[in-house]
C-alpha cells in the first residue's frame, strides 16, 4: 500500500504545483486556485507519510520529487505551451527510467 500512497502523493504534486502557476502568484484575484493548491499540498503531504512507513525517507522524497517534475513538465508541455528540448526530454526519461528502478530495487 506504501507505493500506492508514494503514487499518489506525486499525482497531488502535479495538483498543487499546477494550482501554484494558476493562482498567479497567490493573487487573491484567483482565490479558489489559492484553496486547490492547499488542499493538494496537504493531501500530497499526508499520503507522502503514510507511505514512508513503509518506504525508506530517501527513496520516497526522491520518487514523490520525480513524479511531481516529470509530471509538472508534462503539464506545462500540454496545457501551458511550454516547450521541451531533446536533451529535457531525455533527462526526463531518465527521471522517470530512474523511479521505476527505485521501485525494483526497494
Amino acid at each position: 500500500m506504501s507505493w500506492v500512497y508514494l503514487v499518489l502523493a506525486g499525482l497531488l504534486e502535479i495538483g498543487f504545483t499546477t494550482a501554484l502557476k494558476l493562482s498567479n502568484g497567490f493573487s487573491l484575484e484567483r482565490p479558489k486556485y489559492i484553496l486547490v493548491f492547499g488542499a493538494f499540498a496537504l493531501g500530497s503531504f499526508f499520503l507522502l507519510n503514510l507511505a514512508m512507513r513503509g518506504i525508506s525517507l530517501g527513496t520516497a522524497y526522491a520518487v514523490w520529487t520525480g513524479i511531481g517534475a516529470a509530471g509538472t513538465a508534462l503539464v506545462g508541455v500540454m496545457y501551458f505551451g511550454e516547450t521541451l528540448n531533446v536533451l529535457q526530454v531525455c533527462f526526463l526519461s531518465l527521471l522517470i527510467v530512474s523511479i521505476i528502478g527505485l521501485k525494483l530495487v526497494s
